[in-house]
């Protein structure tokens, strides 16, 4: 029977060596592997690196006030009874993997406080690192465990002032809650505080954990509370918590009550304990002091129960018993895991060997021309409209269109409200994105109204001939309407340009996601997809350019000659606003002489559509302000009037109500037809010089840039020499990776065997005998 005992204790340790490979090899490869561990959670000064001292039995970190863990420390302890010291191995990523070298007790303390000050001098967002620091312990005093001890959550005063603290601790509070994900680790939950309805650490804890099914909570510095308690019931409720107070079904039934004596091992003059035996027999005594202060408070002797809740030894053996039966339960569920892993590594050094081989150059050519026309095929098909790609994650609303592409701003600094544009709140790409892009845009330029236009600015455009020094209302008209035409639509030219820039350079990363889906994206030839995407960006940039200077040269031209057959879209429109003037000879008679050339079979916009852009004057009379008396004197003669009209347009430089609104209307219509001119014409050169290249231009391009590339040295292409290297390194590690997982493998069978013989003969002894 003790041989059986001892066979079953040398397998149990195997089963603990097991899971630290394991643990180790889940965090330095990052795969999905469930090692079961005690992830310890507190706040800063909760005691959580004393509690972890006091349960491996000996001190080896920086214990104090403050922050002294910035890197969470995973503390693989296995109980060796031949330890007299603690046997210490630190795990660095500098060398194999599958190593750890030896330190001592001091320099792993040196390399820990090490590493917290580096991380205390980086910027508030990189003081703290997720990065495991892997300590593999052995000793006569360590329990059978996996703990990984965090940084103490902080919880910081309000204020601007205390703005890099606040930061300090949401990047702690986001480190720890990343590593409480991990389903299969043990939470051990540190509360400070002798009212059970303070939930300062459990508040974190039940984020993740509501129900705090995987969770022990532990009362830490049991000693600085029983002396704060003035009456037995209230003793009996911190022991005994009602169960609504901790809101779950805590691990055990009920939280533990630890407490740790101050003091530092060594040999110092501050130094209270001169060996690890003395701390730990130091640990056992305050153990027995806070049942015997216990029972003096309640005036009773404490239950077995409350006993098995009360010190660091009881918390060990819980620890140990749940985790042994974590393990035991696991064993049957990561063998499959394992060899799951170990073909998807199989498969992975297979491609690396097939990569190797193909590194010639004439296979690499042919993978850049495949390449290239399958690049361009996924970018027509993006152009045409496709659901392959989740607009989740490559669709952008019309929110986020604008804000990474830019806006579509007026001259008054507002933009048009994005709920009115068609498909505003849909996660788009490609074409249809495009589509929209083109939609807003001539709902904002469309409903553009011509700017308002000052006497002063009326009286400035006059100026004076060339031949004589009347003024000429036409062409003041002509003057202020293309100036203010030019100032409101080049920035729309220039808004547009980038709009569709940045949602044609999108489909370069969409396109590559798809050909990484179908399995026909080129891994590992960065050089090479580089030159694509650059000759991509360049081509769309220098395109885009091209046709935004195509456009511009049509804005200057429509703003810099005022063509009436272009200009003016409807005769009748400015006639009808004439004639409420006066009579239709009163408007022939001002249209003369302003030398108006209204008989031109020409159209204009109708002015009455712009009545709210027109001051409210016209209820006055031509007749009546030409002439400057009231309808009395309609018996002057036509040459009177006309000779006043002169007077008051011509000759005289003082601006007339008339002569204002006249000038005005003009502005608006030349201004209004600039604008029709414009939408039509940056809408057909934008589809033509920008959007179709893409389609029957790029192709060649792309193509005569590859070949030229691949008449020169292949090897700036393709980067060979690097890339050989590269492959080489990544089948090294991936051989390192595969024995590791084998033997890993393999152990995990062996261990689940010994245990199911184990509990065969345990069956077979405790059968009734014939």
């Amino acid at each position: 029977m003790e041989r059986g005992e001892e066979a079953k204790c040398n397998d149990m340790h195997s089963l603990y060596e097991a899971y630290n490979e394991l643990h180790g090899l889940a965090q330095e490869l990052q795969t999905p592997f469930d090692a079961p561990a005690v992830l310890v959670v507190g706040h800063q000064t909760d005691g959580k690196s004393a509690l972890v001292e006091a349960l491996m039995g000996f001190q080896f970190n920086h214990v104090g006030g403050g922050t002294k863990t910035r890197r969470p420390i995973t503390l693989h302890m296995k109980y060796n009874p031949l330890c007299e010291l603690p046997l210490c191995h630190l795990a660095s990523s500098d060398v194999d993997p599958t190593l750890a070298q030896e330190k001592s007790l001091q320099e792993i303390q040196s390399f820990i406080e090490a590493e917290n000050m580096r991380l205390e001098r980086e910027s508030n967002s990189n003081q703290f690192s997720a990065k495991e620091i892997i300590i593999k312990v052995e000793f006569k005093y360590c329990p059978n465990l996996t703990i990984i001890d965090t940084p103490g959550l902080i919880a910081p005063a309000p204020g601007r002032k205390n703005r890099a603290l606040q930061d300090q601790a949401r990047a702690v509070e986001s480190l720890v809650r990343a590593k409480m994900q991990h389903r299969e680790f043990i939470i051990l939950c540190l509360e400070d505080c002798s009212d059970w309805s303070n939930a300062t650490t459990r508040r974190v804890v039940m984020q993740i954990d509501p129900e705090l099914k995987r969770t022990i909570i532990v009362s830490t510095k049991l000693d600085t509370k029983i002396p704060q308690f003035a009456r037995a019931s209230d003793v009996e409720v911190f022991l005994s918590p009602p169960a609504c107070t901790l809101d779950g079904f805590i691990l055990g039934g009920s939280p533990f009550f630890t407490s740790v004596p101050s003091g530092r091992v060594g040999t110092g003059h501050d130094s209270v304990y001169s060996s690890n035996e003395e701390f730990k027999q130091a640990i056992f005594i305050r153990e027995m002091e806070d049942i015997t202060s216990l029972e003096e408070k309640l005036g009773r002797s404490l239950s077995k129960q409350e006993r098995s809740r009360i010190g660091v030894s009881k918390l060990r053996s819980f620890l140990e018993e749940l985790l042994q039966k974590r393990y035991m339960d696991s064993v049957p569920m990561i063998i499959p895991l394992l060899e799951k892993e170990y073909c998807s590594t199989t498969r992975k050094l297979n491609e690396i060997n097939k990569e190797l081989s193909t590194l010639d150059e004439v296979k690499l050519k042919e993978k850049g021309r495949v390449f290239h026309d399958l690049f361009l095929t996924k970018l027509s098909l993006l152009l045409k409209g496709t659901v392959v790609a989740p607009p989740d994650k490559f669709g952008e609303t019309l929110q986020n269109e604008r804000i990474n592409g830019g806006a579509f701003v007026g001259t008054d600094g507002l933009q048009f409200p994005h709920k009115l544009i068609p498909n505003a709140g849909m996660r788009l790409y490609g074409g249809a994105q495009y589509h929209r892009a083109m939609a807003e845009f001539r709902f904002m330029v469309g409903g553009i109204k011509c700017p308002p236009i000052t006497r002063e600015e009326i009286v400035n455009a006059c100026g004076v001939e060339d031949i004589h020094d009347g003024t000429n209302y036409s062409r003041t008209a002509c003057v202020i309407a293309v100036a203010k035409a030019r100032d409101t639509f080049e920035p729309f030219l220039h808004q547009l340009g980038c709009r569709l820039l940045h949602i044609l350079k999108r489909l370069l990363p969409i396109s590559i996601y798809l050909l990484q889906k179908e399995g026909e994206y080129l891994s590992g030839h960065e050089v090479f997809l580089r030159r694509v995407a650059s000759a991509f960006n360049n081509f769309a940039e220098s395109t885009e350019r091209a046709c935004r200077e195509k456009c511009m040269e049509d804005l200057v031209s429509t703003t810099r000659y005022v063509t009436w057959s272009l200009h003016n879209k409807n005769r009748a429109g400015l006639r009808q606003f004439l004639d409420s003037f006066g009579s239709t000879e009163q408007s022939a008679v001002l249209s003369n002489s302003l030398s108006m050339p209204l008989c031109q079979e020409s159209s204009f916009v109708s002015v009455a559509n712009e009545k709210h852009d027109t001051k409210p004057r016209t209820d006055v009379k031509l007749s009546q302000v030409a002439s400057g008396v009231d309808s009395s004197s309609s018996v002057q003669t036509t040459e009177t009037r006309l000779a006043d009209l002169l007077d008051n347009t011509l000759w005289n430089r003082r601006l007339a109500p008339s002569s204002e609104r006249i000038v005005y209307a003009l502005v608006q219509q030349i201004f209004h037809g600039i604008r029709e001119y414009f939408l039509a014409s940056a809408e057909l050169k934008f589809n033509c010089f920008l959007l179709m290249p893409v389609v029957d231009k790029l192709p060649a391009l792309l193509r005569e840039d590859l070949e030229s590339a691949f008449e020169g040295d292949l090897d700036n292409v393709f980067d060979i020499t690097n890339l050989r290297h590269s492959l080489s390194q990544q089948k090294s590690d991936t051989e390192i990776e595969m024995k590791r997982i084998k033997k890993l493998k393999e152990k995990f069978k062996l261990i689940h065997e010994q245990f199911i013989s184990h509990h065969v003969m345990s069956s077979l002894s405790l059968a009734p005998s014939a």
